[in-house]
């Protein structure tokens, strides 16, 4: 049974008509891991109707935030993208998941790869200096349709390079490398391709890889890394060469 807490939502921010965070308020006793997803929803007909939603928020910051999409039709997002300042939210208060930073095996590079709202995780764990002092290096490739779904990308050029705490790591260490699908773009294509045709280098010795996007990206990717002899976490708390999250919004 999943045991739940409630939270105030204290910003909204709508990054196009099929996206949108918002933040809020948390609860001293709330702890999680970076990479951690939670079941976060509303009441409806006086039930708790819950998704998976990983957090976006580093675990020492004072609020928890998140991704979502809007679904016209979704049973939760349809309801969560009216979302307001003040308004009420449902948070469990387990935090789980399987992109964590500890169950990869030590290697140099660490990369991240994401479609869609999967950027989420991966910002709390580009924002935990223990990934700087993990690895040598951080990737993020980000993959979306249009060039407006990049959410985040003005925070992650510009302002986390800045950050009083991180910024130089960030500035020595972190590359961002979105791609899109569908609009003219500085690159273009599926991630997959993009190691496909060697745009993205992988070395089994060296690299460590995180994965989290929809279903048909997580089987293309594990299904490629396992072909070139990356080796995967079998569970959580078990070491492996690359880790997925399969929690999924509607």
């Amino acid at each position: 049974m999943v045991t739940i807490r409630t939270e105030t939502v204290t910003d909204v921010h709508h990054w196009n008509d099929n996206l949108f965070s918002f933040k809020t308020t948390r609860q001293d006793s709330f702890r999680f891991d970076n990479g951690h997803f939670v079941m976060l929803g509303l009441q409806v007909d006086d039930k708790p109707l819950l998704r998976a939603y990983s957090l976006v928020s580093a675990n020492y910051e004072e609020y928890l935030e998140f991704l979502s999409i809007k679904v016209k039709d979704g049973k939760l997002t349809s309801k969560l993208q009216h979302l307001k300042k003040g308004d009420k939210i449902l948070i469990s208060n387990k935090p789980v998941g399987t992109l964590v930073i500890h169950d990869l095996t030590p290697g140099k590079r660490l990369l991240l790869l994401a479609t869609g709202t999967g950027i989420a995780p991966f910002i709390s764990i580009i924002k935990d200096p223990d990934t700087y002092d993990r690895f040598e290096e951080i990737v993020l490739v980000h993959g979306v349709r249009q060039v407006n779904d990049l959410a985040y990308k003005e925070y992650l050029t510009k302002h986390l390079p800045k950050d009083e705490y991180i910024g130089k790591n960030v500035a020595e260490q972190f590359t961002y490398m979105p791609t899109v699908t569908r609009d003219e773009f500085e690159r273009q294509g599926r991630i997959t391709k993009l190691i496909v045709d060697g745009d993205i280098m992988l070395d089994p010795k060296t690299d460590r890889i995180m994965l989290c996007g929809n279903k048909d990206m997580l089987d293309d990717l594990g299904e490629l890394l396992d072909e070139w002899g990356f080796s995967i976490s079998p569970k959580q708390g078990e070491l492996g060469d690359y880790v997925m999250e399969r929690a999924f919004v509607e």
